[in-house]
């Protein structure tokens, strides 16, 4: 495991550079309540990066893995996760990267392309559509995402959004307390003016049946020449591993896609 420091915190990561011809670097950041290993490397994407020349980076975002794990909300603010991400751009001395976030990585992926747009060659954002642009809530019930991972009795958690994450998270063996911190402090979501200005090339990626997405057109409508795919039958959890979305994300990334009409 490689470490770096950022605002205080060690935070960890993986470097898995090919052999032979470099294709580039992509960086990859995990969704909430998850980690690195679990989201790029057991469900394929660091091997398949890899075998396609790719120098692929990711990270356990603070409050994940083997990260630092600080229970403080204030510890969790946009501007200090997306420059964790900058931060190991920085550390790695990595230049101009592609950036691919999924859910939770793809709110913060999409800040690092609106903050710093010279450092991001292509961005992909998967597990997000039209529900960013609206802002709407997990859940219609007054329970909370931080009340979810915290409750003592997890019966007591009716809505199944909210279920799902207690459940995922421990099942990850995830620090709950420093999720409902992570959950608290993070921020809102972009606006309509801030995807407008967005100047990096973009794709768009969620499943159907994503609810928590919303559909990925709407969302790449939003920014300039973004581009979109939905992956058929796949709803938040399954469209990660699914060979579509890593088809998608290679020809967007090698311009096959450009041919499309």
């Amino acid at each position: 495991m490689a470490t770096f420091q950022s605002g205080g915190l060690t935070l960890a990561y993986d470097d898995i550079v090919p052999a032979g011809a470099l294709m580039g670097t992509v960086v990859l950041v995990h969704g909430f309540a998850t980690n690195r290993d679990e989201n790029w490397r057991r469900l394929g994407w660091l091997a398949a990066l890899e075998r396609k020349g790719y120098r692929a980076v990711a990270l356990d975002l603070r409050g994940h893995g083997e990260s630092d794990k600080p229970h403080d909300p204030a510890d969790y603010g946009r501007d200090q996760m997306a420059g964790d991400i900058v931060g190991l751009i920085d550390h790695l001395e990595l230049g101009r990267i592609d950036l691919l976030g999924y859910s939770m990585g793809a709110h913060l992926s999409l800040a690092v392309a609106l903050d710093a747009p010279g450092r991001v060659n292509n961005l992909v954002l998967g597990g997000v559509g039209g529900r960013l642009l609206t802002g709407e809530p997990l859940s219609e019930t007054p329970m909370t995402m931080a009340e979810a991972l915290t409750a003592e009795d997890p019966a007591a958690i009716t809505d199944p959004i909210l279920r799902g994450f207690r459940q995922f998270a421990e099942n990850q063996g995830e620090d709950r307390s420093a999720l409902a911190a992570c959950s608290q402090g993070r921020g809102g979501a972009a606006s309509a003016e801030d995807l407008w200005s967005l100047a990096v090339p973009t794709l768009v990626v969620a499943g159907s049946l994503d609810d928590l997405a919303g559909d990925p057109q709407a969302l790449a409508d939003a920014i300039p020449g973004a581009k979109a795919v939905t992956l058929p039958a796949c709803d938040h959890f399954t469209a990660i591993p699914h060979a579509l979305f890593k088809a998608a994300v290679f020809d967007f990334l090698e311009g096959w896609d450009d041919e499309l009409p």
